[in-house]
């Protein structure tokens, strides 16, 4: 039996345990009488050495070319215009899908190199050629903001404009990617090429990571004729295929699950295979023909707040005398806030801040569905006050548009119908005429 003591930090073994049999991977123990030890499920485990029955080192599996020669240590970004392949630009960001197990601590770390990726999932040099990594930053999604997003739109116009790049795929974070992909969706105007974002909710060194289909099907629809900005990620728990989902129509929906991404009021754009793409619904189509436009500027002073009963309108004052420049308020059923008699009626500081310059829009919190402020006498006097309606626009897509259509106001003054306009505007299918029942929980 080999002994605790001789095994290395970050080694695969064998335990034979009185409480049962597992593989696992050996962590740093800040005890000498417990192995701590990281299970194939991702949790992290002590198991006390007097309950060790046997140990064993388990031997890595040597992958191997075709032509039977051990695969390298690492494969470098490569474009190969002999194989006739495709060419895709890779934009890491960090999140989880940029970083591998730590065997100090149990947890996860940046990848030192992204093109350890290629490393790991060599099956997307199949699909296409890696022209360029790019990594102009490395984040945890929550910690992203406006000036992110005007930085990523910008890499990513300038290689959709070369004629020898074919798409784009981003490697993101899952908290909020939806928000960079709600902003992707804006800033990229005339859109020509496919830009595909993707994720993984496990580290991609981990064997049960979903980081493998993810790639492998992002790789496949950023050389599709889908030129789109689209999340793509896993379609339901297995690794059968992924959905292509629409940068302004999507949120996660899970904390955890490895499909947790979802069309809302939309379906999926296309089902995407290992090996092939098939398409849903109506998409844009590539045009190599034509040139991006970029539209990259951002405001920050934007917020997005949640109604809730009893809420005090003065919300909308603090925003204000702070100087944002307005806020997206999630509201109630059909788009409803304090009214009437109750004690916190909003309608009187709805008129004063909006009558100053103030913009406030309304978006559902109820996610699926859409606001009609016409059905009841509370809506039609809210929206009276000059609130701006969005429809069955997401939240999240709707606290990005407004960042967005105020820097696009920058220097050209900002009132209500100027911004009314705009954001009324669907520029990238983020709010739809008619919403079918089909597309409820899909």
């Amino acid at each position: 039996m080999v002994q605790i003591s001789e095994i290395k930090v970050g080694t695969r073994v064998f335990l034979h345990t009185k409480k049962g049999d597992f593989e696992c991977i050996i962590l740093e123990s800040s005890r000498s009488d417990i192995l701590l030890v990281k299970l194939d499920s991702g949790y992290n485990i002590g198991v006390r050495e007097e309950d060790i029955l046997d140990i064993k080192l388990v031997k890595e599996k040597i992958e191997k070319d075709e032509t039977g020669k051990k695969e390298k240590e690492s494969v470098k970004a490569k474009s190969d215009k002999k194989n006739n392949l495709p060419n895709i630009v890779l934009i890491a960001t960090g999140g989880t899908i940029s970083s591998k197990l730590d065997y100090k601590t149990g947890g996860v770390k940046w990848l030192t190199d992204v093109e350890e990726l290629l490393k790991f999932y060599p099956e997307i040099l199949k699909i296409a050629n890696i022209k360029k990594i790019e990594t102009p930053f490395m984040k945890a999604s929550e910690n992203m903001e406006f000036s992110d997003w005007e930085i990523l739109a910008e890499i990513a116009a300038e290689y959709l404009n070369k004629s020898d790049v074919d798409g784009i795929i981003i490697t993101h974070g899952t908290d909020f990617l939806h928000y960079s992909a709600s902003a992707l969706s804006f800033t990229l105007q005339n859109l020509n090429k496919p830009v595909v974002l993707t994720y993984s909710q496990r580290s991609s060194d981990r064997a049960s990571s979903d980081a493998r289909l993810n790639l492998i099907c992002a790789a496949r629809a950023a050389v599709s004729d889908i030129a789109e900005v689209m999340l793509v990620g896993h379609a339901n728990l297995d690794d059968e295929y992924c959905y292509a989902l629409s940068g302004t129509k999507v949120r996660k929906m899970h904390s955890s699950r490895r499909d947790t991404f979802r069309s809302i009021n939309s379906s999926p754009i296309a089902k995407v295979f290992a090996d092939k793409v098939e398409v849903i619904s109506h998409f844009n189509p590539r045009d190599n023909s034509k040139k991006v436009e970029l539209k990259n500027k951002f405001s920050d002073k934007v917020a997005l707040v949640k109604f809730y009963p009893g809420q005090n309108p003065e919300i909308l004052e603090y925003y204000q005398s702070n100087g944002y420049k307005g806020v997206v308020v999630e509201m109630s059923g059909l788009g409803h806030v304090l009214t009437g008699e109750a004690k916190n009626n909003w309608l009187p500081k709805l008129k004063k801040v909006i009558n100053s310059g103030f913009i406030v829009c309304a978006a559902p919190q109820t996610i699926y569905g859409g606001l009609d402020p016409m059905v009841y006498s509370a809506g039609r006097d809210i929206e009276k006050t000059g609130v701006i309606y969005l429809n069955d626009m997401l939240p999240e897509t709707a606290f990005v548009k407004l960042g967005w259509v105020f820097g696009q106001l920058i220097g050209k003054g900002i009132d209500n119908e100027k911004v009314k306009k705009m954001m009324l505007t669907n520029y990238s299918k983020e709010f739809n005429d008619r919403i079918s029942d089909k597309e409820f929980l899909n």
